[in-house]
């Protein structure tokens, strides 16, 4: 297939890369099993048709996703863009827990794993996972911005943060890019978040522009639909009279996708890459997935352009969504708006 287009993360000065990028947190937890072989094809059908920001964090498999990716990083290492986070530490002892971790100590601590994990010197886009309220922003990002000084880390990232915050730690450091949830079922960015980010100039990096597989048509019913090591079988969206509600609401999602002979997903894809000119900002979604022939559909769905009138169809979807984003979600931007 042809190589998609390709922008600048972060601004003029930043990298060139694909317009839509690589979530590869799948590949080691959250989903149900992995067969390796094919990820690493993935990988590889991936930079084939120009994806190449590829995004990991330290918390995928407790280090194992980095690992995972080590290879590829170290046999395509000037082809890619790479991107990994810190902030929510995990423990050995404890497979439930979920902490968020922002200060200083903790940060050159991660930085160090990471880039033993992934076998490199430098990472290119370094992300704050999710913001601790209790540590000053000014005190993490200055922290962060010690890792570009140093040269362990080229650019600097948020996720899940608002425009307030967002502006208040580009005064500290230029901010590259903004990954936070945004999709036809996910728009709490849209309030503040999205905005700041045009004016900034900071590149928006959806994650799950597929709603967590959702948008794929693919589920009706999480129980009966998805494998036992698949969390998504927790989350509100996918379960019980909250499923059977948000599936219907694909309707015209399906009625678009077959008008232009498309799948579900890249309509949605299509819709999540439209954003950047609805708002005037640089979008780079990071779908993931397992499998060549989803990278390669997800791929095309950059040259799938959507009519006026289609955006007008797929406007409501957002807002008649049932169920949050996750079952907590005092992590999020949206619980700090």
């Amino acid at each position: 297939m042809s190589r998609i287009d390709t922008v600048r993360l972060g601004g003029q000065d930043g990298p060139e890369i694909g317009v839509q990028g690589f979530g590869a947190m799948g590949i080691s937890e959250f989903y149900g099993d992995t067969d390796e072989a094919a990820a690493r094809d993935t990988l590889d059908a991936a930079l084939e048709a120009g994806v190449t920001l590829i995004d990991t964090a330290d918390v995928y498999g407790s280090g194992a996703n980095e690992e995972f990716l080590a290879p590829f990083v170290a046999a395509h290492r000037d082809e890619i863009t790479l991107a990994t986070k810190f902030a929510i530490e995990r423990r050995a002892d404890d497979p439930h827990h979920r902490g968020i971790r922002n200060d200083r100590a903790y940060i050159r601590q991660a930085v160090e794993a990471s880039l033993r994990r992934l076998g490199i010197e430098t990472i290119d886009l370094y992300y704050m996972h999710r913001r601790d309220p209790e540590i000053p922003f000014a005190e993490s990002v200055g922290a962060m911005a010690e890792l570009v000084q140093e040269g362990k880390v080229r650019q600097l990232g948020l996720s899940e943060v608002t425009g307030a915050e967002l502006r208040e730690a580009y005064a500290v450091h230029p901010i590259a890019a903004l990954q936070s949830e945004w999709s036809l079922f996910s728009r709490d960015v849209e309030r503040s978040a999205v905005g700041a980010a045009a004016e900034l100039g900071v590149t928006f990096v959806p994650y799950s522009p597929l709603g967590r597989g959702f948008l794929t048509g693919a589920f009706a019913d999480a129980s009966k639909d998805l494998s036992g090591g698949d969390y998504r079988q927790y989350q509100p969206r996918f379960t019980g009279e909250n499923a059977a509600k948000n599936a219907a609401l694909l309707e015209p999602v399906l009625k678009i996708a077959a008008a232009h002979g498309a799948s579900a997903a890249q309509i949605a894809l299509a819709w999540v890459q439209q954003r950047a000119t609805v708002h005037g900002l640089t979008v780079v979604p990071i779908p993931g997935t397992r499998k060549r022939t989803r990278l390669e559909e997800n791929a095309a769905a950059t040259r799938i352009t959507l009519t006026e009138q289609e955006l007008a169809e797929l406007e409501p979807i957002a807002a008649q969504v049932a169920g949050d984003r996750y079952p907590d979600m005092r992590s999020t931007s949206a619980a700090r708006e």
